[in-house]
């Protein structure tokens, strides 16, 4: 009847494990407006794009952003850690499972003659060998199987409950002593199997896979994120690159100009028709010019060093790839932004701090099933004998069986320490998540209203340039003739070389606001790898 019993015991706990203590989880709800507030005539509520890079029509830029999502070494490592927790979650659901050692052995041992046994028997028995003594050898093997059985029980219990494997009886006493049998000497030849299992009847561990699983979704958001921020990161780069040979190319476009009218102010001073201070003037004018170009040389080659190095190569390997200027691409005339309840989607961040409540929601029933009782059944099956001839005989056999119950009933209140702490930072999670959402909206907000503001400013700039180039012209003219001074001259050319550049670093930020505004928006990391 006995292994009756022992499969009632197991087809219950198997019933009962159907159970999981602890709160459910529930997505936290989020009431957000229709639309965003700075949406202007360039935008509109269409779903965003997720390969947004290619709206610019560069192919140097989408070559550069497919090299750094494959390339770079940032993303790599973080491939590398969701790989980490996909193998811890398998760790933690492999406590889910029966446990089942193999073992073999043999021993040999003596017993001291000054042991008495308790029952009466005299120390100093014979020294005979007892290679067919069965009866004592059976007494001894068996002893051993029984205290390694339960050695193996307590530690599998302590394992589950978090604690550590030292036990106080480790190191108990024995009557027979440890060589066995007083003064025999004893051989044993074993193999067999050990099993053990903790049967998850509340559910303590299918929640430990469910926080893994959770653990498993924010290192694949973190590594969602990086890939937005690589692709964002190589978009400013490069726009920026290509805005400071904008500018380089004005200076020393400027400085051509410049240097004609210095030699021509020469010529006119050497007729007499200009003064010595015209010449200086002029000469002080290119010198200024000249100045600004060294700047704008390191600043281009300071951009080119970011983004071999996002494309994980050497800081000059694009050197020759991208050193020949190219004009900044043309922003696309209408941006789809979507709507605020899409952001919550879209962002990998946000997504990243819902998981972190998922798996601390799971974690407090983890920590709550610790006020209940374990129920753990540990077995052992395989062979004994004193001989090896006879070890695979039928009669060699043994067995083991031994369902256990454990509840801490008494732990000076740390269970409920650590509910109250695993409830803690939910609730930490869940401000993290609130305060994720809105730091989202404001970047979008954010982005939105500078971009619509830069687009605004060029259009000005725009129209102040193409006036002071016409004044310039006008100067020049007039110089020729001598209706005005030099000086009038040097202030025009001044000004035309003031209105180019700040409308080339105002091309520069609108279409890296663009950038910022694509990023804030999510999107760019759907595409971006497995």
């Amino acid at each position: 009847m006995r292994p009756l019993y022992f499969t009632i015991i197991l087809l219950g706990g198997l019933l009962m494990a159907g159970c999981t203590i602890g709160p459910n989880y529930v997505r936290p709800k989020v009431t957000l407006s229709k639309n965003f507030s700075e949406t202007n005539p360039m935008t509109t509520t269409n779903q965003p794009v997720s390969e947004w890079w290619k709206t610019f029509k560069d192919p140097e830029l989408d070559k550069l952003i497919e090299g750094a999502l494959t390339q770079n070494y940032d993303l790599q490592a973080a491939y590398a850690r969701v790989r980490q927790s996909r193998f811890q979650r398998n760790i933690v659901a492999a406590d889910l499972f029966p446990q089942v050692d193999a073992d073999g052995g043999y021993a040999f041992s003596h017993g001291s003659k000054n042991v008495v046994l308790p029952l009466g028997g005299g120390g100093g028995g014979s020294s005979s060998k007892t290679s067919t003594g069965g009866t004592g050898t059976k007494v001894q093997s068996h002893a051993e199987k029984d205290s390694s059985s339960s050695d193996s029980s307590s530690a599998s219990g302590n394992s589950s409950a978090g604690g550590n494997n030292d036990s106080a009886f480790d190191n108990q006493l024995s009557p027979l002593g440890k060589g066995g049998l007083p003064g025999a000497d004893t051989d044993l030849y074993q193999v067999g199997f050990d099993a053990s299992w903790e049967i998850d009847v509340f559910g303590a561990k299918r929640r430990q896979v469910e926080a893994a699983n959770a653990e498993v979704q924010v290192a694949a958001n973190r590594r969602h994120e990086l890939e937005l921020s690589i692709v964002a990161e190589v978009a400013r780069n490069y726009f920026a690159l290509r805005g400071a040979q904008a500018r380089l190319a004005i200076a020393e476009t400027n400085l051509a100009d410049q240097n004609e009218v210095l030699e021509l102010t020469r010529s006119r001073a050497r007729s007499g028709l200009a003064m010595e201070a015209d010449v200086a003037r002029a000469a002080a004018e290119a010198a200024t010019t000249s100045a600004e170009i060294p700047p704008l040389r390191a600043q281009t080659r300071e951009m080119i060093h970011a983004l071999s190095v996002l494309l994980g190569r050497e800081p000059a390997a694009l050197e020759n790839e991208l050193a020949s200027g190219q004009a900044l691409p043309a922003t696309p005339p209408i941006v789809p932004i979507g709507l605020p309840s899409q952001l919550i989607e879209r962002r990998p961040d946000i997504q990243e701090a819902e998981r972190e409540i998922a798996a601390g929601n799971a974690r407090i029933g983890s920590a709550e099933a610790d006020l209940l009782p374990k129920f753990a059944l540990v077995a052992s099956a395989g062979l004994d004998s004193s001989t090896y001839n006879n070890l695979f005989d039928l009669s060699s056999r043994y067995f083991l069986v031994s369902p256990t119950v454990t509840w801490r009933i008494f732990d000076a209140g740390r269970i409920l320490s650590n509910i109250r702490l695993q409830k803690s930072i939910r609730e930490e999670a869940r401000l993290q998540y609130q305060a994720s959402v809105l730091k989202a909206l404001q970047e979008v907000e954010d982005s939105l209203v500078n971009y619509a503001m830069e687009s605004e400013r060029i259009h000005t700039l725009e129209n102040a340039r193409d006036q002071n180039r016409l004044a310039l012209h006008l100067a020049r003219q007039r110089y020729q003739h001598g209706l005005i001074t030099f000086l009038e001259v040097l202030d025009a050319e001044r000004t035309v070389l003031s209105s180019e550049d700040a409308l080339a670093q105002s091309s520069i930020s609108q279409v890296i606001d663009l950038v910022t505004l694509y990023k804030a928006l999510g999107g760019g990391w759907e595409l971006a790898g497995p």
